[in-house]
């Protein structure tokens, strides 16, 4: 199978969407989602990379965008009656390499628990070890540019 094979592999594992374009890919995956009256609130993973076999190499960046629009009421954390506030928690570690970490949220949503936790180090590990065992070297880049 080929590295790009496998990656699809891992795109089907998180639900997510697929592209490429000028031999970059792009790996998109909503992680959260919360509708609400007149408002909308998503989190979505963002993997770019390149898959150059001539090279035998793999470059990888990645990152999490939150997006939201609407109108939400105010209150606060705490208030039962305020749809989609709540708290999030997300722990990570930078330096020279890829961040590393997770991210959780609970959330009340007109009076429901919402809870998700997404741990982004597995995806990127995915695309090491797909490197490793098809002989390519794996690169991370904090930016899309380095792709």
């Amino acid at each position: 199978m080929s590295a790009i094979e496998d990656i699809k592999s891992i795109a089907a594992v998180i639900d997510a969407e697929l592209k490429e374009k000028k031999g970059v890919w792009t790996m998109k995956a909503v992680i959260a989602e919360r509708k609400a009256f007149l408002s909308k609130k998503k989190l979505e993973y963002i993997a770019r990379f390149r898959v150059d076999d001539e090279a035998k190499t793999i470059r990888f960046s990645e990152m999490l965008k939150e997006s939201g629009s609407g109108i939400s009421s105010g209150g606060g954390i705490d208030s039962d009656m305020s749809p989609g506030f709540g708290f999030k928690k997300e722990t990570y570690k930078t330096g020279a390499g890829p961040r590393e970490g997770t991210i959780e949220e609970q959330s009340t949503l007109f009076g429901k628990q919402y809870e998700y936790r997404f741990d982004f180090k597995e995806i990127r590990g995915g695309f090491e070890k797909i490197a490793a065992d098809n002989g390519y070297s794996f690169s991370y880049s904090i930016t899309p540019a380095g792709i």
